[in-house]
């Protein structure tokens, strides 16, 4: 079994059990299931700091992290290099980083993702907005997967794909579906 734990959505929510409490929780278990933690690179472009969240949760516990959806290619790219070279700094095996990508089929499913704090570049969403949203976005996560595959091989970083459609729109979960085919065979 698999637990991915998650902190509040804004500093300024309440929560009950603050994120420490749960990773102190989770060690006092008899069992303790295998424990993840969510990264965020638009996070780390903006503080810098999200390789060393990434580093206070593996030392917590965290045997892997799952991203947000990734879109802009160079926050991704600093903030897993930052991890992995942080790692190694300490002396640290880099634990594995499944990277989410998810294709975007609409003018409603951009806002959705800006919502979420999915920064799409620029000219992406002009892309989207104006012309194929679907053709657009696909694109552009498979040349993110083709990258982000190739640049964690060369980081020496374990890392997984994992591919979401952020909607109940056919269009977009069966772009999903094709997209998992070809990052499979990317994959090899």
């Amino acid at each position: 079994m698999l637990t991915v734990l998650v902190g509040a959505a804004s500093r300024h929510q309440a929560v009950r059990t603050s994120l420490p409490e749960a990773y102190r929780r989770h060690a006092g278990l008899s069992l303790p299931p295998r424990m993840g933690g969510v990264v965020i690179a638009e996070r780390h472009a903006s503080s810098g700091t999200e390789h060393a969240r990434m580093l206070h949760k593996q030392d917590a516990g965290c045997e892997f992290f799952v991203s947000q959806v990734c879109y802009d290619l160079d926050h991704t790219r600093n903030m897993i290099s930052d991890y992995t070279h942080g790692c190694r700094d300490q002396g640290l095996d880099p634990k594995p980083v499944v990277l989410t990508l998810a294709p975007c089929g609409s003018v409603k499913t951009l806002e959705f993702m800006t919502w979420l704090g999915i920064e799409v570049p620029r000219w992406l969403q002009a892309e989207i907005t104006r012309g194929d949203p679907l053709a657009a976005s696909y694109e552009q996560c498979l040349l993110n997967a083709r990258a982000l595959i190739a640049y964690c091989r060369r980081l020496g970083l374990p890392f997984g794909i994992n591919v979401e459609s952020l909607t109940n729109r056919k269009l977009e979960i069966d772009a999903s579906i094709d997209l998992v085919r070809e990052i499979r065979d990317l994959l090899g």
